[in-house]
């Protein structure tokens, strides 16, 4: 069996010059640039402050600590979210707490949210619906201390209107036996 060959042809002399590929770029760079001047209706890019693009309902985004009827922070201090979490972002100190029917409550309940990959399993492995991924993506911040979020930042800051209250109350999940 013959293999056959073909002869690529040899570049042409205008090509051995950069002069011609860079005015070719430019040109092209040139008529895209007035052709979105011209069309802004039909340009494929937001003005991002003025525009933001809308998420769909199910859009995870940062880490909202859900909170009792009574206002406190539903997390019982079980640990399965740090465990959990693979970027080894989730800090929790628990304290035993004063009221006997209570176990334990995290004292303090850190978030490194420069390490964090939002990857959601912390949500998933919460057995009392105590953290949850919200629908806020816009994180600003001035250096790195501003990203370390506690249970003020998860589950009182301003945008959550006096916190996010779980789906379900205590006594319906003794009820329930969850």
């Amino acid at each position: 069996m013959a293999v056959e060959y073909k002869e690529v042809p040899k570049p042409v002399k205008a090509a051995e010059w950069y002069l011609p590929g860079i005015f070719t770029g430019l040109g092209i760079t040139l008529k895209n640039l007035v052709r979105n001047l011209l069309n802004k209706d039909q340009m494929l890019t937001l003005n991002y402050p003025e525009e933001k693009y809308e998420y769909s309902p199910r859009f995870k985004g940062t880490h909202i600590l859900t909170t009792r009827k009574d206002g406190s922070v539903r997390c019982t201090a079980c640990m399965l979210c740090a465990t959990n979490c693979p970027a080894n972002c989730i800090t929790i100190v628990a304290s035993e707490h004063q009221d006997p029917t209570v176990e334990k409550y995290p004292i303090v309940y850190e978030i490194d949210m420069l390490r964090c990959v939002f990857c959601g399993f912390c949500e998933e492995a919460c057995p009392v619906d105590a953290i949850r991924m919200g629908p806020e993506w816009q994180v600003p911040g001035k250096n790195g201390s501003n990203f370390i979020w506690g249970i003020q930042d998860l589950a009182y800051r301003p945008q959550l209107k006096g916190g996010v209250q779980s789906v379900c109350d205590d006594s319906e999940r003794h009820i329930a036996g969850i």
